[in-house]
């Protein structure tokens, strides 16, 4: 599985990365920002790599393109519309929350995570 990582801090981009390697998910693309994100899932399509991220996790807040702009970005998208996206975030307006369900997100995971709740939500979305 595909999987691409966004999020601003460095720290929390390798401690999912490492959690996610823990379940055996190693073929992972890190991002800094929705903006990069969004490049990068488009790079992709260019290199000829249908459906190229099989999930995406993102944090919410993020310079240059939030979580919720690359969530609204990705479900706008005809081609990539239905692929899973988690956030994980420290977000916990209720408005906000609801807003990402509305818009298909598969999981709200809030920081900081570990590895149970990672795996646990990974299993409600049904990705593992």
């Amino acid at each position: 599985m595909k999987i691409l990582i966004v999020d601003d801090k460095a720290s929390i981009r390798a401690a999912m990365k490492n959690i996610l390697a823990g379940l055996g998910l190693v073929d992972i693309t890190e991002a800094v920002d929705g903006e990069e994100a969004w490049f990068k899932i488009n790079d992709e399509f260019r290199k000829g790599e249908a459906y190229a991220f099989e999930l995406i996790v993102s944090d919410m807040e993020m310079p240059k393109m939030s979580g919720l702009e690359l969530l609204r970005a990705v479900r706008n998208s005809n081609d990539i519309k239905d692929t899973p996206f988690i956030m994980a975030t420290t977000v916990t307006a209720k408005q906000i929350i609801l807003e990402t369900m509305r818009l298909g997100v598969q999981a709200y995971i809030i920081k900081p995570f570990d590895a149970p709740m990672v795996e646990l939500k990974l299993k409600q979305a049904g990705i593992l």
